[in-house]
């Protein structure tokens, strides 16, 4: 019986895999086929020769390379400024007791709730006044923090880091910062290794507040330069498919490098524990 446990659980664990990765595996056939295998019955799930013809279409159609820098840099900045951010005033609530503190987090909560829709306008307004419209600022700045990494901190904060080490600390004369560079940092690497994930996959994917701020053509994400593929008649998916699948290999890395060291320092923290 438990053999025959065993072996379900894997089958099940296998098949959830194939489903989990069969939409990838989609996107690379369709991005080495053209429009028309797409439309075959029954569908054809082999690789074709047509990836660098997608490819060369996709690159004469928009800046693609371009779009993708830009959306590099903006990943990369709001990821640096969320773990910086969000780590600190995870830290302050976890840790530290100041006036106003609950009110403050329960604050942070009620707009982790809201729907990130209601602060589109109001947001642009901002922009506008800054004179920031089209420009990389406006997705960057807005960005820096967010209440989830805050609360994800603070929950694995309060676990990670024993107030005792801490204490210690404060007897050595070690102030906020130095507590949280020295003690804390080094026991909370998976927790900003989740955000960073989350994070970075966040901003690259972001859609909607990059379509609506960004004004300038020339510093267009990737998101909005692929949407501008799609057109009313005659849409070339096969082109569109070598796009996506182009941008999907930048987070596939970061994923892999973040994820082993989360994986790494869990399992550490859990031989220690």
């Amino acid at each position: 019986m438990t053999r025959f446990r065993g072996v379900g659980l894997h089958v099940t664990m296998l098949v959830g895999v194939v489903i989990s990765l069969f939409p990838f595996y989609w996107t690379a056939v369709m991005a080495t086929n053209t429009t028309k295998d797409m439309y075959t019955v029954p569908p054809k799930l082999t690789f074709g020769p047509e990836l660098m013809s997608n490819i060369g279409r996709l690159l004469s159609n928009i800046d693609f390379f371009g779009s993708m820098l830009n959306t590099f840099i903006v990943a990369c900045s709001v990821t640096a400024l969320v773990l910086f951010f969000d780590s600190i005033a995870a830290f302050a609530f976890a840790k530290f007791a100041f006036p106003g503190k609950n009110a403050l987090f329960g604050l942070l909560l009620l707009t982790f709730m809201l729907p990130s829709q209601l602060a589109l306008i109001p947001q642009f307004v901002i922009m506008v006044n800054l004179d920031w419209v089209g420009t990389l600022n406006a997705l960057i700045v807005p960005a820096a923090a967010n209440a989830f990494g805050i609360f994800w901190m603070r929950q694995y904060i309060s676990g990670a880091v024993p107030d005792e080490l801490l204490a210690a600390a404060r007897i050595d004369g070690c102030g906020f910062f130095r507590q949280f560079v020295y003690v804390t940092l080094p026991n909370i690497r998976p927790g900003l290794a989740f955000l960073g994930i989350t994070t970075f996959i966040g901003a690259w994917n972001d859609y909607v507040w990059p379509l609506i701020v960004m004004v300038d053509p020339s510093n267009l994400t990737l998101q909005v330069a692929l949407s501008q593929l799609n057109t009313a008649h005659d849409t070339d998916y096969s082109m569109i498919m070598a796009g996506t699948l182009l941008a999907v290999l930048p987070l596939a890395v970061v994923f892999t490098l973040f994820a082993r060291g989360f994986i790494r320092d869990a399992m550490k923290g859990a031989l220690r524990g």
